[in-house]
């Protein structure tokens, strides 16, 4: 039946805060941890906790103050800035990223403070343009599920936490404007360098992003790092992100213990401080991970399948004595399937995921098979309310019930009653998070269609490099529609050539160099195009872009393209 300490029989752990927020009693807990808080970790180190997502850390060096991090916003590091200037008045001269999740509040800094070097991994701003562009889409669908972007603040559907802060964004930080700087000095490998006059070591250290790093002050006995969060290490994030091998996490914890800090202060969470205590609760955290991924092995080895391996391997309870390895932000359950995927790939060896039938076709072939529609929703409805008090059973059966030609309301209905249910009795804010968000639009109380499309924003396309701004198209290419293309097509913008290949069914990018047709204009008028504020044909119509070659030819090609823009 699973792990009944992460997802509970029953409604007997459920709780509801003052805001009448439904969850398990250990996430209200959790909330505790999270609440803003400016920590003096040491004599001139501070870790502001609860300001959002992330933490924002502050070290005093001999030249000025360096700013650890700077949030989702302007907003947010501007509201950073005013809690550092209740404890320091002395200037912000420098800024570290730790990784690229929270680096959109720079623009906060270097408006009033005096800043002479940003410092970050070189892989920064590629991993940034990557989220934002070709997998935009899915990444920002996965962003408002995990994190409950779309829930009420209040009622049984209110966001309660998001396990590794309060919010995603702080609602008083609105309108939440990115303010991104990229870094003037990068490493790649690990480096001594100085810092406003203070001594820190740089070392790599891949955890839910490939550059990390943790930041070692050996003067002050601090380490500032990405590795240990206020949570259970999340192998496996619900929103979707490329695998996360635990070897390598290993490798960043241990060394992160062999440094012998007396103060830890993460992304995220409140700081550790004490060398013995650190030994012992790192070295568990540690061990939490070596766990998931021995286990998992061993079962694998042994012929397990990702479903058996769920429900097979637990965390010993052990690991629920201490908040850094509870199960608050993501589960076990979810991490051993993930690192068999990332071992040997999505076939666990089930015969029944060999060849599959198509999901509607096999939710069609599986209701008839247990008695038709009628039937199965009565044994959903007992499963959820019935002396069973089978979660796991009602979610497959109204799963099957929704995914159905010709489902209706009242399945989607019961599919968004499983899913509350399951978001009731999970310790997981994440999991909490996407079924809240999946049932309230699944009974339409809100919409999440528009993040199922390309949408680009005049900001982000204006940041994006000429090859960046036309390859992009390739993953919006219609196939059907290019049957019997095959064109070599120059795009120049403001006297730049990039360009596209048409092939096969594919769009290849290329220089652009003996092109067959070229497609000529400015950035501008190519940005228009790509938020959808323009379209391609008018554009050649109206002589803003022109063609040279077969203009017939050209726009039958990017009509291929499946946006707004070029259909």
């Amino acid at each position: 039946m699973g792990n009944w300490r992460t997802l509970a029989d029953d409604d007997s752990r459920v709780v509801a805060d003052a805001q009448g927020r439904l969850a398990d009693r250990s996430l209200h807990k959790h909330t505790d941890r999270l609440v803003p808080s400016m920590y003096e970790v040491c004599d001139g180190v501070w870790c502001l906790v609860g300001n959002g997502l992330s933490n924002q850390t502050f070290v005093r060096g001999p030249e000025g103050i360096v700013a650890i991090d700077t949030g989702e916003s302007v907003e947010e590091m501007r509201s950073a800035l005013e809690h550092l200037r209740q404890v320091s008045t002395e200037p912000v001269v420098a800024v570290v990223y730790t990784h690229f999740h929270y680096v959109n509040g720079t623009v906060a800094l270097t408006e009033h403070e005096p800043i002479t070097a940003i410092w970050g991994h070189e892989r920064i701003t590629q991993n940034l343009e990557r989220s934002a562009m070709e997998i935009a889409p899915a990444y920002s669908r996965g962003l408002v599920e995990q994190f409950g972007i779309q829930l009420p603040d209040e009622g049984p559907d209110g966001l309660v936490n998001v396990g590794l802060g309060l919010a995603y964004r702080m609602a008083h930080h609105a309108p939440s404007t990115p303010g991104y700087i990229p870094a003037d000095h990068t490493f790649a490998d690990p480096v001594k360098v100085t810092v406003a006059g203070l001594e820190m070591f740089v070392t790599p250290a891949p955890s839910d992003a490939d550059d990390s790093v943790t930041l070692w002050f050996p003067h002050l006995k601090v380490a500032v790092h990405n590795l240990v969060w206020p949570a259970l290490f999340n192998i496996f994030a619900i929103r979707g992100e490329e695998y996360r091998d635990p070897r390598v996490l290993l490798n960043g914890l241990d060394h992160l213990r062999s440094l012998e800090a007396e103060h830890l202060v993460a992304t995220h969470g409140p700081p550790l401080s004490g060398s013995q205590q650190i030994e012992q609760r790192v070295t568990a955290y540690r061990d939490s991970i070596q766990f998931l991924w021995d286990q998992t092995v061993r079962w694998t080895n042994r012929g397990a399948t990702g479903p058996e391996l769920a429900h097979r391997i637990q965390l010993p309870a052990m690991y629920d004595d201490d908040w850094l390895t509870q199960q608050h932000y993501g589960l076990a359950e979810h991490h051993v399937r993930q690192i068999r995927s990332g071992l040997f790939g999505f076939f666990d060896g089930d015969p029944v995921g060999l060849l599959p039938l198509d999901t509607a076709d096999e939710a069609e072939r599986m209701v008839s098979a247990m008695g038709g529609v009628e039937q199965v929703r009565v044994l959903c409805a007992e499963a959820l309310r019935g002396t069973d008090n089978d979660l796991r059973w009602a979610l497959s059966l109204a799963g099957r019930l929704v995914h159905r030609p010709g489902a209706t309301e009242q399945d989607q209905h019961l599919l968004a009653d499983a899913l509350r249910t399951a978001a009731r009795r999970t310790t997981s804010a994440n999991i909490r998070n996407w079924c809240l968000t999946r049932a309230l639009d699944l009974d339409g109380t809100i919409d999440v269609s528009r993040l199922k499309t390309h949408r680009f924003s005049r900001r982000q396309v204006a940041r994006w490099s000429l090859e960046a701004a036309v390859s992009v198209l390739r993953v919006l290419v219609d196939p059907d529609r290019l049957i019997g293309i095959d064109l070599h097509l120059a795009v120049v913008l403001d006297g730049e050539r990039t360009g596209l290949h048409f092939r096969n069914h594919i769009a290849c990018p290329t220089d652009g160099h003996d092109a067959e047709a070229s497609l000529t204009g400015t950035r501008e008028v190519w940005n228009q195009i790509l938020t959808g504020s323009s379209n391609v044909r008018s554009a050649v119509d109206l002589g803003d872009l022109s063609v040279e070659g077969d203009t017939t030819r050209v726009l039958q090609a990017l009509g291929a393209i499946d946006h707004p823009g070029f259909g």
